[in-house]
């Protein structure tokens, strides 16, 4: 017998335990069945998994378990990023309230370090997706820079190199000066700022008098000016065109140039062309072929001399730059500049101005473009299939960018939503040569040596390189490490055996979906699709379900600067309140916040947060996954599904007690008679599998949650269990054994179309009901059939009658309710009616609190009882009403509610009240004032009736 309380934290532990060990995760490699793979985007070591996680993880293994269960050979591959710069940082920080650097411990024991916290995060990772239940295959858990990954890293870096598709070379790259490495755009935030826009007089060099106004929010980089444009249809710089102008601050001459990239209507028409500090000037500078001069150092301070070079990556000739400003900060030097700009004359104006600041989401420091020698992988080069060639397939002979089109363009890859595609196809439209260097200590090391003449040698280890450098060559490794995204767009097939043709890569590639956020679709998703078809000539997936971020209850981001980050663990297992301020408040980016996150946090969970266990957790996942939807996570909504679990946990009992040891319809033989509400449920079990069955199909999970809610609270529980008792009570023996049979297999279907989002439960109870249900073919739920509905079942008459034995019902019960009558009390029920109740009136006394429930030719005269009319029939309560009493009780409830009406009105009327508080809680306010004001309406319509 189930134990008389739902206890998650016992069920989860044992279960998970006992899955892995019997090897249930792992896939049969049968390739003669359908398989089904997912690849685990792998999480950052960086900490500890967050809500997003925990999301994304359901959908997983919803995906994952539901393809077991209908007999696939199914594979769910885990692994985690080393995530460089995220990684490093965190590092760094540990050792620096230690009062270490890196540089203090050097390159080797520093790494050393990382691996350490590897161990440990990692293994932090791991013990979450356990508890989160992810039936991953954990015999094939990667690591992004584990001995393997390495190995395919630099053996697909010295292939792209040999097809030309990786070069070096000095390019214009987001640079943050603080960790001082290139980044990508994914770690650049541009914030809006209060600003300035400087207007700078620059003469026209052979007549000092005439000038152009250049109105720029950057003067420091002034410096670095090799042009100033105009729009080649401005009337009002037609004949400065070809000039030359005096550089302020710098003695130089620069020409005037006509482009269309320079906006003739917004601020002066005239703009100053910088192409080594600026990605807009770059491209200006690339069409008319200037020079490229770099005034700012790697720490960005202003260089003593600028370095000049061509759009060929050639040395010019150096510039001397002024004496008073070399070694300066930029923002430094920004002042003092406009100073001596202002003192010569040559600052017309400052306006305040908005602008959009880019910064590096871990430090805050303000990105700079910087001109430096990077690695680049040529999107749109196509290979030279010589000593690489690729293999024969359809995407043979394209460039990479054409090869993620093609993927998209031709069906094999879809978006979920669709309307992803957009914005997949204009990145691939106005995509640049990929950046894949960063100077970093962690990370992939790029396999390139050079030797004591500079010469370059790209080869899978130094031996290689050594031969082709030849014996007598002194090989330097090139510092740099790999973009952390290279090496994870590779792991579609570095997971499945590549470069071997192994069966894995047969079976599993390409896989089925790749459920992720939408924010990584051009750095992640675009690049395994480019990769994939390149070296394997196969898409690595066939959808992509991208799904919205998870926010807080009020639809803030979750994040440490905002101490509003919830563990999923912590909701599984409960925490107490003093745990979980610490938990929120330790570690905060901004301390200065912590006041406010105590109190939030205070109000949010005065006791803690309680216990909700994994599968409540997973089945709110699932309620909120609507395609493409933002989360905003509610608590009360998690309350409510482990109310659920409870709901589910206690009609299983009732199950039990009423089937253990009885007749419960195993034995065909023996005569079973089928009411019409057990032929409803039947009938709306089939159309309930085949409505979840859709919804995994289409990767709805929100729809599977409502479409299993609905059915289990609603249509089981509330109706059939209730409806069973009179049929257990007063039926004979075949209809009873056809009640304890419906009742049996119908709760273990529906247990088994609830495993893929509430495992652990759903397995506890299968153990117990499966064998009473004649359903116990597998030791394991997880491995049992997947429920498939049966047409022959559906029976639309039972439909309406069970429609019409509702309506009755609720028709009482409405009764019941406007003449005030406690659950306690029980009378009788007339029922007038042309239709033959016969066979819905022996339930009605049970579901509506009834003495008896009996159908008359006509309801008597009176005027105290109320008449209710359902679908024709007339029905009337047999009862004597105090009027006077009743008077008194109505008058007495009518007044609390007044005083709870007033209170909430005057809440509401308050002057900036509905504009200064939180929207979900004056919408709350106002839900519960409709609701009180209907109750009111009720209650003076009753008392009409007693005047």
């Amino acid at each position: 017998m189930l134990n008389s309380q739902y206890s998650p934290s016992e069920i989860e532990a044992r279960w998970y335990q006992q899955w892995e060990e019997r090897g249930y995760f792992e896939p049969s490699l049968d390739l003669n069945k359908p398989s089904f793979a997912i690849q685990l985007p792998p999480p950052n070591v960086t900490g500890t998994l967050h809500m997003g996680h925990a999301f994304n993880q359901t959908i997983m293994d919803g995906l994952t378990r539901y393809h077991r269960m209908k007999g696939e050979n199914v594979c769910w591959i885990p692994g985690s990023d080393h995530a460089g710069i995220a990684t490093q940082i965190v590092v760094e920080r540990q050792l620096a309230a230690e009062n270490i650097t890196r540089h203090d411990l050097g390159r080797d024991a520093f790494i050393a370090k990382i691996w350490d916290w590897k161990k440990f995060s990692g293994g932090t990772i791991t013990e979450q997706m356990r508890r989160v239940g992810c039936s991953v295959d954990w015999s094939r858990e990667y690591f992004t820079m584990d001995e393997t990954r390495a190995e395919v890293v630099s053996e697909v870096f010295v292939r792209l190199f040999q097809q030309g598709l990786i070069y070096r070379g000095k390019r214009l790259v987001n640079w943050d000066p603080v960790l001082g490495t290139a980044v990508s755009d994914l770690e650049v935030e541009n914030i809006e700022e209060n600003g300035h826009m400087w207007h700078i007089r620059y003469p026209l060099a052979d007549d000092p008098t005439q000038s152009l106004i250049v109105a720029t929010t950057r003067p420091e980089t002034l410096l670095g000016d090799v042009a100033v444009a105009v729009h080649p249809e401005d009337e009002r710089y037609a004949s400065f065109i070809g000039k030359q102008l005096l550089l302020p601050l710098s003695g130089r001459t620069i020409p005037v140039i006509a482009d269309e990239y320079v906006d003739k209507d917004f601020g002066t028409g005239c703009v100053k062309i910088t192409p080594a500090h600026d990605f807009n000037d770059y491209e200006v500078g690339k069409r008319h072929q200037t020079a490229l001069v770099n005034v700012l150092a790697l720490d960005a301070t202003i260089l003593p001399q600028a370095e000049v070079f061509n759009f060929q990556g050639q040395v010019q000739p150096a510039i001397s730059l002024p004496a008073q400003y070399a070694g300066m900060d930029r923002f430094k030097a920004r002042k003092q500049m406009v100073a001596d700009l202002q003192e010569q004359g040559l600052l017309v104006k400052v306006e305040e101005h908005k602008l959009m600041t880019p910064k590096g989401d871990r430090t805050g420091s303000v990105i700079e473009p910087m001109l430096t020698n990077q690695w680049f992988v040529a999107m749109t080069r196509t290979p030279d299939n010589g000593v690489y060639a690729e293999p024969e397939s359809e995407f043979k002979g394209k460039t990479l960018t054409e090869k993620c089109i093609h993927a998209v363009e031709s069906g094999q890859v879809r978006f979920i939503p669709e309307n992803w595609v957009n914005t997949y196809n204009q990145w691939m439209n106005n995509i640049q040569d990929w950046c894949i260097s960063r100077q970093l200590w962690w990370g992939h090391q790029i396999p390139a040596w050079y030797d004591q003449h500079g010469q370059v040698y790209v080869a899978r280890n130094e031996a290689e390189a050594l031969a082709q450098a030849g014996a007598d060559a002194v090989l330097t490794r090139d510092e740099d490490v790999l973009d952390t995204w290279f090496s994870s767009a590779l792991v579609p097939f570095s997971t499945l055996g590549w470069p071997e043709n192994t069966p894995e890569l047969k079976a599993f590639l390409p896989s089925q979906v790749l459920v992720t956020g939408y924010e990584i679709i051009f750095f992640w998703v675009a690049r395994m699709i480019m990769m994939t078809t390149h070296f394997t000539g196969k898409v690595p997936f066939h959808d992509i379900y991208i799904h919205g971020m998870v926010r807080d209850h009020e639809g803030k981001k979750m994040s440490k600067s905002e101490g509003n980050v919830i563990d999923p663990v912590d909701l599984i297992d409960g925490i107490d309140l003093p745990e979980l301020l610490i938990k929120r408040t330790t570690g905060l980016r901004r301390p200065e916040k912590a006041p406010k996150v105590v109190k939030d946090t205070e109000k949010l969970f005065p006791n803690g947060i309680p216990v909700f266990g994994a599968d409540a957790l997973r089945f709110t996942m699932a309620s909120y996954a609507s395609l493409g939807r933002t989360i905003n996570f509610d608590f009360k909504r998690a309350e409510g599904y482990r109310n659920f679990c409870n709901k589910l946990w206690n009609a299983s009992r009732f199950v039990l007690m009423n089937v253990e040891n009885q007749d419960c319809g195993q034995d065909e033989t023996l005569p079973l008679t089928y009411s019409f509400v057990d032929q409803w449920l039947l009938t709306r079990l089939q159309q309930t599998i085949s409505a979840v069955t859709e919804a995994l199909d289409t990767y709805r999970f929100d729809m599977l949650a409502q479409t299993l809610y609905e059915f289990i609270w609603n249509e089981y529980c509330d109706w059939y269990v209730e409806l069973a008792k009179t049929q257990l009570q007063k039926g004979d023996a075949a209809q009873q054994r056809a009640t304890r049979r419906t009742l049996v297999r119908v709760l273990e279907t529906v247990l088994r179309l609830l495993h893929p989002v509430m495992p652990f439960i759903t397995e506890e109870l299968w153990q117990t009901l499966a064998p009473l249900a004649n359903a116990k073919q597998t030791d394991s739920i997880m491995l049992a059939a997947w429920p498939v509905a049966d047409e022959s079942l559906i029976q639309p008459p039972a439909m309406e009658q069970m429609t019409y034995l509702q309506d009755l019902i609720n028709s009482v019960r409405n009764l019941r309710g406007e003449m005030g009558l406690a659950m306690s009390v029980k009378v009788p029920l007339l029922i007038q009616s042309s239709h033959d109740l016969g066979d819905l009136l022996p339930y009605l006394p049970m579901m509506a609190r009834l003495s008896e429930a009996q159908q008359v030719e006509r309801l008597p005269e009176t005027d105290d009882a109320p008449v209710a009319v359902c679908q024709g029939a007339r029905l009337m309560l047999k009862v004597e009403v105090d009027k006077a009493a009743e008077r008194l009780r109505l008058h007495k409830e009518a007044e609390k509610l007044q005083k709870k009406i007033d209170k909430i009105d005057a809440k509401l009327s308050k002057p900036g009240y509905a504009e200064k508080a939180p929207a979900h809680l004056v919408e709350k306010d106002r839900l519960e004032l409709a609701e009180l004001e209907e109750k009111m309406t009720q209650i003076s319509k009753q008392l009409e009736k007693y005047q």
